[in-house]
């Protein structure tokens, strides 16, 4: 009787490992593995560079802000300030103004009241003080600027007392332009229109820093709305009161006393109304 055949048993997996290790270096020789090349360093395309350069040139010419700061003083108050550079800043009464420090320039934005700079000298960065519609440039100086931001009138006053400085005003007419020194003085009218440089005395246009009114024939409203800078309660003019002339050097921190004196020293007479205004009337 014949046996029916055996099916074939593949050997243990033991065995299959065996024969592969015996033969490995064969199956390297007949099938060898692709070489692994190093990664190579992405180089920056000359495009990124040159865009990055035109981006550094650009942030340069645009000389953008990277520091602001902000100061203030109530009306009646003076307050002194020293910057960063060096420079000195005293505010006068109810005045607002902001620094800022740019790349290539540093900055202060008048919109109202008054402030007299001593620059710090910087090479390559002017300063530069921007009142309304016009633009005080300087590297080292001591100038007065004083913006005048009521309804009724509006005007730019800039003053030099050391140095030399740059003002230029953006009018209907175009841009305006010129140059002042020491003791000489440029007003701006609210429309940009600017008027010629005159000579001043800067131990009177700029009294205020000594805490002093200086009046020299002053026409009695002016002294009124510069008395009025430092008061809260309104001062008003009533008959030809306003045509008087004052001269005289009075305290800015005492406005009450030099109100009472000017019956003592002109033909006027001081009336308190109700509202707590005062009027001023021909006597």
């Amino acid at each position: 009787m014949m046996k029916s055949p055996q099916p074939h048993t593949p050997p243990p997996s033991h065995d299959t490992e065996a024969v592969i290790a015996q033969h490995r270096e064969t199956l390297k020789e007949l099938f060898p593995l692709p070489q692994m090349q190093p990664p190579r360093k992405k180089k920056k395309p000359a495009s990124i560079t040159l865009v990055l350069a035109l981006l550094a040139a650009g942030l340069v010419w645009l000389d953008p802000a990277y520091r602001s700061e902000q100061y203030a003083t109530a009306i009646g108050q003076r307050q002194f300030i020293q910057l960063a550079d060096g420079s000195e800043l005293t505010l006068n009464t109810n005045t607002r103004l902001e620094v800022s420090w740019h790349l290539r320039s540093r900055r202060v934005n008048l919109p109202q009241g008054q402030a007299m700079f001593l620059v710090a000298k910087a090479n390559f960065r002017p300063f530069l003080v921007i009142a309304a519609n016009s633009e005080t440039r300087v590297l080292g100086t001591r100038f007065d600027v004083y913006h005048e931001d009521q309804q009724a009138h509006k005007q730019v006053t800039v003053s030099v007392a050391e140095g030399t400085v740059r003002v230029t005003s953006k009018a209907t007419d175009g841009l305006n332009g010129t140059t002042l020194t020491a003791s000489q003085q440029v007003k701006i009218d609210g429309d940009g229109h600017m008027h010629a440089p005159v000579a001043i005395d800067p131990s009177i246009s700029m009294s205020w820093m000594n805490g002093k009114l200086v009046f020299a024939q002053t026409p009695l409203l002016q002294v009124i709305a510069e008395i009025q800078r430092y008061r809260t309660a309104p001062i008003q003019l009533q008959g030809k009161t306003a045509q008087l002339k004052l001269s005289g050097t009075f305290s800015i921190d005492n406005t009450d006393k030099l109100l009472q004196l000017l019956p003592d020293i002109l033909p006027v007479r001081l009336e308190p109304q109700p509202d707590g205004s005062l009027l001023i009337s021909s006597r």
